[in-house]
């Protein structure tokens, strides 16, 4: 449809029609105002619906959120008993001495890999800082720490093993040697 085609005259006939036309097809002032009224009445209304459901949305999210936060501060005050004051065994670290008396180079990695993710929790828990085990080792003064270089000598087995995987040739001496170094460490860290 071209612009010339188009009867601007028309619409605004159609409008003045609106207002002021026949009485049929007139919209009074009056009426128009009273339309505005009951649609505006439908709005507030609705408005209100809204607002109402918002609110309890609030409620009911604050109501659960104070019982997320309960259940957090539940759990997270929960302190895992040390081995010394359950008077047995770390169980952490008979599960690391079994897998390290086994027969396979696959027992022993594991052995190793789990027991510097114990150093790295017991580095944590006595408050070295960084966001490795490397970083943490690293904060330490040596002459604070006994065993620091079994640390590391133990910590650059199990990085062999992680970068290396199963082209890394673990003997058994070596998987002894590096479990009785973690151990001196985590004595020395009271971790077991």
């Amino acid at each position: 449809m071209a612009l010339e085609q188009v009867n601007v005259e028309y619409f605004f006939r159609l409008f003045y029609d609106l207002f002021y036309g026949t009485h049929a097809t007139a919209l009074s002032y009056a009426s128009f105002q009273s339309m505005l009224a009951y649609v505006w009445l439908w709005i507030v209304g609705i408005g209100y619906a809204l607002s109402i459901i918002g609110l309890l949305v609030i409620v009911y999210s604050t109501v659960r959120l104070y019982e997320i936060r309960k259940r957090e501060a539940e759990y997270y005050s929960t302190l895992i008993p040390s081995a010394e004051t359950t008077g047995g065994a770390n169980l952490r670290w008979e599960h690391i001495e079994k897998l390290a008396g086994g027969t396979s180079p696959s027992e022993w990695k594991e052995a190793i890999i789990e027991a510097d993710i114990m150093l790295d929790d017991a580095l944590l828990q006595a408050g070295y800082a960084g966001e490795t085990t490397a970083d943490k080792l690293k904060s330490i003064d040596p002459s604070r720490f006994a065993s620091l270089q079994d640390a590391w000598e133990a910590h650059k087995v199990r990085n062999q093993i992680a970068h290396e995987g199963s082209l890394f040739n673990l003997s058994e001496t070596l998987a002894q040697r590096t479990i009785s170094r973690f151990e001196s460490v985590l004595r020395d860290l009271k971790a077991i």
